[in-house]
């Protein structure tokens, strides 16, 4: 994958009436970089266990408001730049080769844009273990891990929702104010970034921390950081250049 200094998701493609040449040919490129980006994200994704057959999807926002999404249908294994889809912001399709539609599932990523006007790219996957968790119905709530205290805090199970519908995206709204990663009952996980690179570390970061968390269970349980010293993690967020949302510390599990 591009471990280049990442391009930001909001890239205006449309509406370019009086720029130069040399301006336009910059905006090509960076569009078509960004197209390649996304292919390399869903390619390791693939190859790291996360999705599976055609599970998963990611998509961008770009500076003109519209949005690059993966097509339903596809392995993420099989994914060009060609084949990836521009909507709008009610999942009209604006750009896409025929018979590719969006995944059904990009209400949920809709959503996430509408409610965080500093999400720039959204991802959904099945990294088996954090999706263990959501299938367990428990969330990753320990704060023992210095990395994932700092990153994330703790990570919610969303209520159930069936695919497709309305019902996913309501689920998540009311956790997006205070969560960059949430676990989906009974289906996967979501984390949303101000850019792609982002959005897909914090993806990383997620399934590391829930695998962690099964191995400390198995070895007979998580010893916690004391609440005086996770504040102290927090307060370093921005030292470290952490960006994002922070629940601070809540507890989900019972």
């Amino acid at each position: 994958m591009n471990q280049s200094k990442p391009i930001s998701g909001k890239r205006h493609i449309s509406g370019t009436g009086g720029i130069s040449k040399k301006g336009r040919t910059m905006i090509d490129s960076q569009y078509k970089e960004l197209k390649e980006q996304i292919c390399d994200i869903c390619h390791k994704m693939w190859q790291l266990g996360w999705v599976a057959a055609n599970d998963g999807n990611v998509s961008v926002k770009l500076d003109d408001g519209s949005y690059l999404v993966t097509p339903t249908g596809i392995s993420k294994s099989f994914i060009t730049p060609e084949r990836l889809l521009r909507i709008d912001e009610n999942g009209n399709i604006l750009e896409g080769l025929d018979g590719f539609r969006p995944s059904s599932e990009i209400k949920m990523h809709l959503r996430c844009y509408k409610e965080r006007e500093d999400v720039g790219a959204v991802l959904h996957a099945h990294p088996p273990v954090a999706t263990g968790y959501a299938v367990a119905g428990k969330a990753l709530d320990e704060y023992s891990m210095i990395e994932t205290v700092i990153a994330l805090g703790s990570v919610p199970v969303t209520p159930y929702g069936t695919p497709s519908t309305y019902e996913v995206p309501d689920a998540i709204a009311p956790y997006l104010e205070n969560h960059d990663a949430v676990l989906l009952e009974n289906h996967g996980a979501l984390v949303v970034g101000a850019d792609l690179l982002t959005a897909y570390y914090r993806m990383e970061t997620l399934e590391l921390f829930a695998k962690i968390s099964l191995n400390a269970h198995l070895l007979g349980g998580a010893k916690e950081i004391t609440e005086e010293n996770i504040g102290r993690l927090i307060s370093m967020r921005e030292s470290y250049g952490v960006t994002g949302r922070h629940p601070g510390y809540k507890k989900y599990n019972k």
